[in-house]
């Protein structure tokens, strides 16, 4: 085991420590280096020093408040060329898994844009689908609306007309009734109030309407002989 005061380097002992490892000691053989803390980072970094070099860090010891001490084993060229090897192919994996990892990320991001596209062009389409229904079911509304108060307008405006039409079915043109035989102006009067308002109608007078305008108005003599008589009137009207 070999003793090597480094304090007077402060903080350029990197150097010296890797020459005095290799050409100081021997492959089994353990050195104790002795280096001024200063900034505390070259704790860890004498470390990672000693690593990458290949040999065994034994340990690492505070020496006193300013001054720290590290225990190196130095191993064989062959062991150090393999743990080189590996801390290499451990840094290229890393590399390669940190590219992989870039590549994924990108690709999902692209992929989330896309969906999230895609779900927004859905839900446009959704929206535009239901105000282009629910115009149109407005648009119906409207139109049957109109429909109907176009229709309800029209048939107010026929009103006055179906009812002149029916002033004029309850005041058709009749015949003089009078010149048939045993009906006067009052009587005349009593038939049309029945719907009867010409000679053709007295003539096709049935027994039952004969037989109201005997009870019902009490006509005197036999109503029958009225009815003989409108039919000789049409008889001679024929020739």
């Amino acid at each position: 085991m070999k003793r090597y005061d480094l304090r007077h380097l402060h903080d350029d002992f990197y150097d010296r420590m890797g020459e005095l490892i290799d050409e100081g000691l021997k492959v089994g053989e353990v050195g104790i280096f002795l280096f001024e803390v200063g900034d505390f980072s070259h704790i860890q970094k004498s470390a990672d020093y000693i690593k990458a070099l290949g040999h065994d860090l034994m340990n690492s010891l505070k020496f006193n408040e300013v001054d720290w001490t590290i225990v190196v084993k130095k191993v064989d060229e062959q062991t150090q060329k393999a743990r080189a090897e590996a801390v290499e192919k451990a840094r290229i994996e890393a590399e390669q898994k940190a590219v992989e990892e870039a590549k994924a990320a990108e690709e999902k991001a692209k992929a989330d844009a896309v969906a999230a596209e895609a779900k927004a062009k859905e839900k446009a389409e959704a929206k535009a689908k239901a105000e282009a229904e629910t115009k149109a079911k407005e648009e119906a509304k409207k139109a049957a609306t109109a429909k109907n108060e176009s229709v309800s307008k029209g048939a107010d405006k026929k009103e006055p007309a179906k009812e002149t039409a029916g002033k004029k079915e309850k005041a058709p043109q009749g015949d003089d009734l009078t010149k048939i035989k045993g009906v006067g102006k009052a009587y005349m009067e009593k038939l049309n109030s029945e719907g009867i308002y010409t000679v053709k109608d007295v003539a096709n007078m049935t027994k039952e309407q004969i037989q109201m305008m005997e009870e019902k108005y009490s006509f005197k003599g036999d109503f029958k002989e009225s009815v003989a008589d409108a039919k000789k009137i049409l008889k001679s009207k024929a020739k």
